[in-house]
């Protein structure tokens, strides 16, 4: 557990009504997934255990070579999601997108598939709420339905985390900006919506998100995660880079671990999408237990702890 200064330590329950330390959790707990999940992204979970045991410590180079602590695509695209909130005070899609194409053009290690199109749209004059619609369109179905803009999304349920309704519609078109297809754009709604319950402290948070979208939602994502809303784990958890797999096991993990800790070391130790499902799954437990009770050594590791801690109590205010 993370040691607070006194100041900290006298703000971390409530600011604006809302539990701080479980704002910061969704950002922290979010960079912790991601960040545990870079080196072994892509590899099996034969092969994670072969080299590792147990992964539950930031190590470096693996897949993308990069140092022990470092971030994905996943939480570079949520910090622009959050500094766009906090800088222009609202939602705005359109500078979202510019962010997005200004982080592009600076060559990121990790970009997916339909982001990467979607992004080049951008680049070349499409608005943000035609790139994403494009690429989809020209997709086939089986890569039309990725995870990249699920693992971006928790940002926004923290500022409108009681108003469901705006939550819904941020939600979806912050995905469509690069992921358009319904399973994308609900799946986002879904997940924050189930943050923001859980922000919120409700009883069912993952069943009530599903209530509220479930006249809209594709059938599909809403059967996927319904026997997760009673505690039931289905018989086999996927972790390919499928948006319906990727919310199904990493809501799976985020929401039944017993602790912030162990939701984030199941979920990468699974293989296959490590950052993206550890990712996920670290922003649902850090919003359930707090950036307290995410790991200092893991906390430590990651360069930018310190301006997402900063960009949580920053996004409490901004509506």
């Amino acid at each position: 557990m993370r040691d607070y200064d006194l100041t900290l330590f006298l703000n971390v329950f409530v600011v604006e009504g809302m539990d701080l330390d479980r704002a910061r959790g969704v950002l922290v707990g979010l960079a912790c997934g991601d960040a545990l999940g870079r080196p072994v992204e892509f590899d099996t979970a034969s092969t994670i255990t072969a080299e590792h045991g147990e992964l539950d410590e930031m190590v470096g180079y693996g897949t993308w070579n990069q140092s022990a602590g470092t971030i994905t695509d996943d939480t570079e695209q949520a910090l622009r999601i959050a500094r766009s909130l906090v800088e222009q005070q609202e939602f705005d899609p359109a500078d979202i997108a510019d962010r997005f194409v200004a982080w592009y053009e600076s060559d990121p290690f990790d970009i997916g598939r339909m982001t990467l199109r979607s992004l080049s749209c951008l680049e070349n004059g499409a608005a943000w709420d035609e790139a994403g619609q494009q690429v989809w369109e020209d997709s086939p179905e089986g890569s039309n339905a990725g995870n990249g803009s699920v693992m971006r999304c928790p940002p926004l349920a923290i500022p409108y985390a009681t108003d469901w309704e705006r939550l819904v519609d941020v939600s979806r078109q912050s995905s469509q900006i690069t992921h358009a297809d319904p399973r994308c754009t609900y799946g986002c709604a879904v997940l924050n919506l189930t943050v923001a319950g859980l922000l919120e402290d409700v009883d069912t948070p993952l069943q009530d998100a599903l209530d509220y979208v479930a006249d809209d939602a594709p059938n599909e994502l809403v059967t996927a995660l319904e026997p997760l809303a009673d505690g039931t784990s289905p018989g086999t958890l996927e972790t390919s880079g499928y948006v319906v797999h990727s919310l199904q096991t990493a809501l799976h993990d985020g929401l039944l671990a017993t602790s912030a800790e162990e939701a984030i070391v199941t979920a990468v130790n699974r293989g296959g999408d490590t950052d993206t499902i550890g990712a996920i799954a670290g922003a649902v437990a850090g919003a359930r237990f707090g950036a307290s009770q995410l790991p200092d050594r893991w906390i430590d590791a990651i360069a930018e702890t310190d301006e997402l801690e900063s960009l949580a109590v920053d996004l409490i205010e901004v509506v």
